[in-house]
């Protein structure tokens, strides 16, 4: 208390002499006792009432009117400095929420890492972009010991750090099971009473699984309500969408999953994608299937993993292109 009166004191002085002399050389003054305020934490409504009671000593109710509109402005500046509180608050949160997905999605990453394999005549390229900072898209590469390819591609009806928790389990899951089990319809039952007991009812994971033969060039495969893929038959230069159908997993806890297979020839191309791919928009509307076939055929001649990548930047650099959803991509092209 008698560190502020002190400090109204002074300040009625510095006013008085500034009022009577106009002498600019006191605003400098003052700007050096406002950093000394600052220094106190003396808030700024306090120094409107130390201002007022100066005015009140000096010239007594000759200023009514103007001490009225200092009461205004000192209720103001104590709601601003309150919601001022609050917004210096929020933004920390913020700050501190960014922080923690950003070393979420790091992990996530390290996490969910797989290299692309070298399997012999086959060029595989994949790319995963994701919408935020955490990605809801999953795939993942599996080798056996007969030299077989397992590829999965997944989707998480849902997005940030609950995603990429169950697209975790679902890789470590997939990890663990027996190579005997690997078969598409397998990987899939086996996921599906994972994700039905472990995940929350309002989340589901939609996922693609395939395996490729290089022996005999067979390609089997099933799905869980994944957004359908493609076979690139080079012979005729058509487009063949893989017609599979099967229930997105965590649904129910005894699901079947059928399981085809196709013959694969060479110059052929197996192109699987999540649903972030077809629902890339261009201004109001959709990039239809039809467009994203265009684009893959126009860069067909690209090495895998260029290919991809090129496909990718061909939508990302039109105009008024934006990503609703993860776009994730997975090329691979028999060679001989």
């Amino acid at each position: 208390m008698h560190k502020i009166k002190a400090d109204g004191q002074a300040y009625k002085k510095l006013l008085q002499q500034y009022l009577e002399s106009n002498n600019k050389s006191y605003l400098d003054e003052a700007k050096q006792m406002s950093i000394s305020f600052v220094s106190r934490n003396i808030y700024p409504e306090e120094i409107v009432r130390i201002h007022m009671k100066a005015i009140d000593s000096l010239y007594g109710e000759v200023f009514n009117e103007y001490r009225q509109s200092l009461e205004f402005l000192l209720e103001s500046l104590i709601a601003y400095r309150v919601a001022h509180e609050e917004y210096e608050k929020l933004k920390l949160e913020q700050f501190e929420l960014r922080s923690e997905i950003q070393v979420a999605a790091n992990m996530q990453k390290t996490l969910l890492a797989t290299e692309i394999p070298k399997i012999e005549g086959l060029d595989i390229g994949a790319i995963s972009v994701p919408l935020h900072q955490m990605n809801g898209d999953y795939y993942h590469f599996i080798t056996a010991e007969d030299g077989a390819l397992g590829v999965a591609i997944a989707d998480v009806i849902g997005k940030g750090v609950p995603a990429a928790l169950s697209m975790s389990m679902i890789k470590y899951a997939m990890d663990s099971f027996y190579e005997e089990a690997m078969t598409p319809s397998g990987i899939l039952r086996n996921l599906n009473r994972v994700v039905e007991r472990n995940v929350a009812s309002n989340m589901f994971i939609t996922m693609f699984y395939g395996q490729y033969f290089p022996n005999s060039s067979v390609f089997r495969f099933a799905s869980a309500g994944h957004e359908p893929g493609f076979l690139f038959r080079a012979k005729d230069k058509s487009f063949i969408e893989f017609d599979a159908k099967g229930l997105v997993l965590g649904v129910l806890k005894h699901t079947h999953y059928t399981q085809y297979e196709i013959k694969i020839e060479t110059g052929d191309m197996i192109v699987l994608l999540t649903d972030g791919v077809t629902e890339c928009r261009r201004g109001d509307r959709f990039i239809n299937r039809e467009e994203v076939i265009e684009v893959i055929e126009k860069y067909a001649h690209l090495p895998a993993q260029k290919h991809v990548e090129r496909v990718y930047m061909h939508f990302n650099q039109l105009d008024d292109f934006q990503l609703k959803d993860d776009f994730t991509l997975i090329i691979m092209k028999k060679t001989v």
